[in-house]
C-alpha cells in the first residue's frame, strides 16, 4: 500500500482514541455497584484499546517518517500500558485470569480474531543488529565450549548432482547454438542487403517505412510516459508537475547544506553542529545572564548570595521556574511560620494523639461507605501518555500540509528543535561549571563567604558508596562467557508466539452464563503469554509504569507447549534464557554462597543485558514439601529460600522476567510457591476447536502433518482425527505423527496416501489426560 493510506489509518486511529478518551472519562466517573455490569464496561473499553493498539502497530511498523514514528510510538506504549490496566481491573472484578467475552464481541459485531495481540515488530526491528551480534557470540562460546556441534552443509545427493549439471550444460550449450545461429542469418541478411543496393540502389518504399517507424515509435514513447506519469499521480508515488518544480528547489537547497549520503543520523549530527556553531554562543550568553540576574535578585531580597543547587537537583535547570522573587519571599517567610508552628506543637503530643485516633475512626466509616458506593476505576499512569501523544498529534501533525514532503522519511525542521535542546543542555553544563566559580568569587569578595565543606563531604561519601557498590571487577563479557559455558545461559529456540497454534473457546460464555466454569483455551493462553510476559518485556515504558508482573507460572500436562511458550517470549522480544532448573544447576556452585554467586551473576548479566527471561523447569521440585530419596542427590530445593530476595532485588526499570514451567504443581507447598509466582497460568489440552476448527485455518492435526512433510488426501479424515484424539496433549500428537510420518513412508507417499487408520494406531499407544488429573489442576 502507498504510504497515504497507512497516514489514513493513523488519523483515523488517532481520532476513535480521542473520542474513547473522552468517553471513558464520563463512563468511569462515577462508581459503580453492580459488578456484572462494571465489567461489562471495562471489556468493551478493553477491546476498544485493542482495535486502536492493532492499527497504531500496523502505521508504526509501515510508516518510515521517523517523527511520525516517535510520536506514534508514545501512544503506542500508552495504550499498551493501558490495556494491562485494563486487564488487572478485569481480574480484580471477576477473580479470574480467563474471560469470556463472546457476548459483548457480538453486540460490538467483531469476530474473535479482533482481539487477537499483535506483538509491536520494532521489539526486534530497533535491536536486530545487537541481537544478531548477540547470537553470533553466544554461537562461538557454545562451538568452543563443544556444547554445540556446527550444522553441516546439506550435501546434494549424488543422482540429483548429476541432474543439476546436465541442465546447466545443456542450457549453456543451448545458448551457444542460438547465438552462432543468430550470427549466421545476421550474416546472410546483410549480404542480400548489399547486393540489392549495388543493383538497385535504396528503395523509396523501404526509406518511407523506415521513417514511419520511427516516428511511430517515437510518439507511442512519449504517449506511455504520459500515461504512466499520470497514473504515478494518481497512485501518490510522484509529485504533480506545479509542485515538483519547487520540491526540487528545496530538495537544491537541502543538498548543498546537507552532509553527502543523505542518511538521517549523519543530517542529525550536521544540524546539531550547526546550531552549535550558530546559537552556541547566543545561549551561553543568555544562560549567563539569567543566573547572573538571579544570585542578585536573590541577594536584594535575602541578604546573601543563594547556594549553587547541585548536578543532583538539575543545577540551573532549579533556578528557573515561573516564580517571581516576591513568590520565593513569601515561601521563605511560610517556612519560617512552619519552623515556629513545629516547635510550638511539640507540647501538645496528648491532643494529638487524641485527635489521631478520632481521625482513624473517621477514616474507617468513610473506607466502609467508600466499599458500600461500589467499584470504581483506578487512577491510569499511562492516560497522560497517551492524551501528551494526542496533543503532540493535534499541535504538529493534525493540520500539517505536507504537499511537498514527497519522501516521507524526515522533517529537517522538526530535528532542528529536537536538537536545539541538546545542544542547550550541553552547553548549560559548561555554563553550571562557570557560574559556580562566579558564585565562589562573588561570594568571597562581597560577603567574604568561602565554599562550604559540607557538600565536599556528601561528595566524597557518595563517591565511596559508590566504589563499594561497584567491587566486582569482572566484566559483563567474562560473567557471559562463564554462565554460557557452564549451561545456565542457554540458546533460545527460534520459535513465534503464532506456531502457538490453538482456537478460541466459543462455547466459553454460555457455559460461564451458566454456572459451569469452562477450561480456558489455546488462544487465551496465547493473549494472557503476550499481556504479562511479551508486552512488557519488550516497551522500557511499559514495564516501568505498568502493573509489575516479576514472575510468571506455566501449568499444565505434560505436552501442551510450556516450553515453547518459554521459548517464544524470548524470540518475540530478542530475551536472554537463563536456564535455573534443578536439573540443570545440580551440581553446579555448590553450597550456598555457591548458590548466591550464581544468582548475583544471573542478575548482573541479566540487567545489563536486558530483556532476560529467567526460566526454572520443574519448579515445583524446588518447593517440594518432602524430597523424594531419588532426587536428594540433584538437592532440588537450594534456590527455594534465594527466590523471594532475587526477585525483591528487581525493580520495575528492570526487565527480567520469573517464568517457570510445572507439570505437578499440586505437588509444591502452596505457601511458598504462589508467594513467589504473582501470575499463575493454566495451559490446558487443546479442545475440539484447536484440533481441528477452521476458522483461523490453524487446525492442529493439519498443521503438523504438513510441517512434518505429510500429505492431506480424501482418505485422511481430520475432523476424526480430531473427535478420537480428545484428551491428548499436543505433544502427543507430535510423536503420534512423527512415529507414522518416517522416512521410509513419507518415500511411499506417492503411491500410498495417508490414512485415518495409520495415525489412530499411532496415537493409541500415547498416554492421554485423565479427568482426574484435570480436576486436580482445575
Amino acid at each position: 500500500f502507498p504510504i497515504s493510506t497507512y497516514n489514513k489509518i493513523w488519523t483515523n486511529t488517532q481520532k476513535d482514541l480521542d473520542t474513547h478518551l473522552q468517553a471513558e472519562k464520563e463512563q468511569f466517573l462515577q462508581p459503580e455497584k453492580d459488578r456484572v455490569k462494571a465489567f461489562r464496561m471495562v471489556a468493551a473499553s478493553y477491546i476498544k484499546y485493542m482495535q486502536i493498539f492493532r492499527n497504531l502497530e500496523e502505521a508504526h511498523d509501515h510508516l518510515i517518517h521517523q517523527q511520525k514514528r516517535a510520536t506514534i510510538r508514545q501512544v503506542l506504549d500508552g495504550v499498551m500500558g493501558r490495556l494491562l490496566e485494563m486487564k488487572k481491573e478485569m481480574v480484580g472484578l471477576e477473580i479470574s485470569e480467563f474471560h469470556y467475552i463472546s457476548n459483548i464481541l457480538e453486540d460490538l459485531k467483531l469476530l474473535p480474531e479482533d482481539i487477537e495481540i499483535p506483538i509491536p515488530r520494532y521489539f526486534i526491528k530497533e535491536n536486530l543488529e545487537a541481537l544478531q551480534q548477540r547470537g553470533k557470540t553466544l554461537d562461538e562460546i557454545l562451538l568452543e565450549a563443544g556444547l554445540q556441534i556446527e550444522e553441516p552443509v546439506k550435501a546434494v545427493p549424488f543422482e540429483e548432482a548429476i541432474k543439476l549439471i546436465q541442465v546447466a550444460e545443456r542450457a549453456r550449450q543451448g545458448r551457444h547454438r542460438a547465438l552462432f545461429m543468430k550470427q549466421m542469418y545476421l550474416n546472410e541478411k546483410k549480404k542480400r542487403h548489399t547486393k540489392l543496393q549495388v543493383q538497385t540502389g535504396p528503395d523509396p518504399d523501404d526509406a518511407a517505412t523506415c521513417i514511419q517507424k520511427v516516428w511511430r515509435g517515437y510518439i507511442q514513447h512519449k504517449k506511455t510516459e504520459k500515461m504512466r506519469e499520470e497514473e504515478m499521480i494518481f497512485l501518490g508515488m510522484r509529485l504533480p508537475p506545479h509542485l515538483e518544480a519547487l520540491h526540487r528547489a528545496s530538495q537544491l537547497h537541502v543538498g548543498q547544506e546537507d552532509v553527502p549520503g543523505g542518511e538521517e543520523r549523519h543530517e542529525e549530527e550536521f544540524i546539531k553542529d550547526k546550531l552549535r556553531e550558530t546559537e552556541g554562543l547566543d545561549i551561553r550568553e543568555t544562560l549567563q545572564d539569567q543566573i547572573g540576574e538571579c544570585f542578585m535578585e536573590c541577594r536584594h531580597i535575602i541578604g546573601r548570595f543563594p547556594d549553587y543547587p547541585p548536578v543532583e537537583a538539575g543545577g540551573s535547570v532549579a533556578i528557573f521556574s515561573d516564580k517571581t522573587p516576591e513568590q520565593i519571599a513569601a515561601e521563605l517567610a511560610a517556612k519560617r511560620e512552619m519552623a515556629m508552628q513545629e516547635k510550638s506543637q511539640k507540647d501538645k503530643k496528648g491532643k494529638e494523639k487524641g485527635k489521631e485516633k478520632e481521625k482513624e475512626k473517621k477514616t474507617q466509616k468513610t473506607g466502609s461507605k467508600e466499599e458500600d458506593e461500589g467499584w470504581k476505576m483506578a487512577p491510569s499512569n499511562f492516560i497522560p501518555i497517551i492524551e501528551e501523544g494526542n496533543s503532540q498529534y493535534k499541535v504538529i501533525w493534525q493540520n500539517r500540509d505536507e504537499g511537498r514532503d514527497f519522501l516521507q522519511d524526515h522533517d529537517p525542521e522538526l530535528i532542528k528543535e529536537e536538537k536545539r535542546k541538546e545542544v542547550e543542555e550541553e552547553i548549560r553544563v559548561q555554563v553550571d561549571e562557570l557560574m559556580q566559580q562566579k558564585l565562589e568569587n562573588l561570594k568571597l569578595a562581597v560577603d567574604g563567604e568561602k565554599s562550604g565543606k559540607k557538600k565536599k563531604g556528601r561528595k566524597s561519601e557518595k563517591v565511596r558508596a559508590a566504589n563499594l557498590m561497584s567491587l566486582v571487577h569482572r566484566t559483563i563479557d567474562s560473567l557471559y562467557r562463564e554462565l554460557v559455558e557452564e549451561g545456565v545461559l542457554i540458546k533460545a529456540k527460534a520459535v513465534n508466539l503464532s506456531d502457538y497454534v490453538g482456537e478460541y473457546s466459543y462455547l466459553g460464555t454460555t457455559l460461564h452464563q451458566a454456572g459451569v466454569e469452562p477450561m480456558p483455551s489455546l488462544a487465551d493462553v496465547r493473549q494472557l503469554v503476550t499481556l504479562y510476559g511479551i508486552l512488557p518485556l519488550g516497551s522500557q515504558t511499559v514495564h516501568e509504569k505498568a502493573p509489575l508482573v516479576k514472575a510468571l507460572l506455566l501449568a499444565g500436562p505434560t505436552g501442551v507447549g510450556k516450553k515453547m511458550l518459554v521459548h517464544a517470549i524470548c524470540t518475540e522480544t530478542g530475551a536472554n534464557l537463563f536456564n535455573l532448573s534443578a536439573s540443570n544447576i545440580a551440581g553446579k556452585y555448590p553450597g550456598k554462597n555457591g548458590v548466591l554467586m550464581l544468582l548475583h551473576m544471573v542478575l548482573k548479566v541479566a540487567r545489563q543485558l536486558q530483556p532476560s527471561v529467567v526460566w526454572i523447569g520443574d519448579t515445583e521440585k524446588t518447593f517440594y514439601k518432602t524430597v523424594p530419596k531419588a532426587e536428594e542427590r540433584v538437592s532440588p530445593k537450594r534456590l527455594e529460600k534465594m527466590l523471594p530476595k532475587f526477585l525483591k532485588a528487581l525493580k520495575a526499570p528492570d526487565r527480567v522476567l520469573l517464568v517457570g514451567t510445572s507439570d505437578r504443581p499440586f505437588d509444591a507447598n502452596i505457601k511458598p510457591f504462589c508467594k513467589v509466582y504473582q501470575k499463575i497460568i493454566l495451559i490446558p489440552r487443546p479442545d475440539y476447536a484447536s484440533r481441528f476448527g477452521k476458522y483461523f485455518n490453524q487446525v492442529l492435526w493439519r498443521h503438523i502433518i504438513l510441517q512434518h512433510g505429510g500429505e492431506i488426501s480424501d482418505l485422511l479424515s481430520i475432523s476424526c482425527l480430531a473427535k478420537l484424539s480428545d484428551g491428548f496433549t499436543q505433544g502427543r500428537i507430535v510423536r503420534a505423527v512423527h512415529t507414522v510420518l518416517s522416512e521410509l513412508r513419507l518415500l511411499q507417499m506417492a503411491r500410498r496416501p495417508l490414512r485415518t487408520a495409520e495415525f489412530v494406531t499411532s496415537l493409541a499407544t500415547q498416554e492421554p489426560v485423565y479427568n482426574q488429573e484435570e480436576e486436580t489442576f482445575k
